[in-house]
């Protein structure tokens, strides 16, 4: 995750180089706090390709444990 915009949406870095707009659904709202820096899995919609959905937030040792393994490399 790049930066929060504020309420439930947040601006995100994507593994293909795209930024996208990123919105919290309800469910994880209350629920998951992300913060800036944070690995989170997004799924870009079907019709809007620079918006995106948050399904997922890695925590640090999950992310330890993908980079560990080679499933995750970090970006600059």
């Amino acid at each position: 995750m790049e930066t929060r915009l504020g309420a439930n949406r947040l601006m995100v870095r994507c593994v293909d180089g795209k930024e996208r707009m990123a919105r919290i659904p309800g469910k994880m709202k209350k629920r998951i706090w992300i913060r800036e820096n944070d690995v989170v899995i997004v799924v870009p919609w079907d019709f809007q390709d620079e918006k995106a959905d948050v399904v997922w937030r890695y925590t640090r040792p999950q992310v330890d444990y993908l980079e560990r393994k080679g499933y995750l490399k970090r970006q600059s």
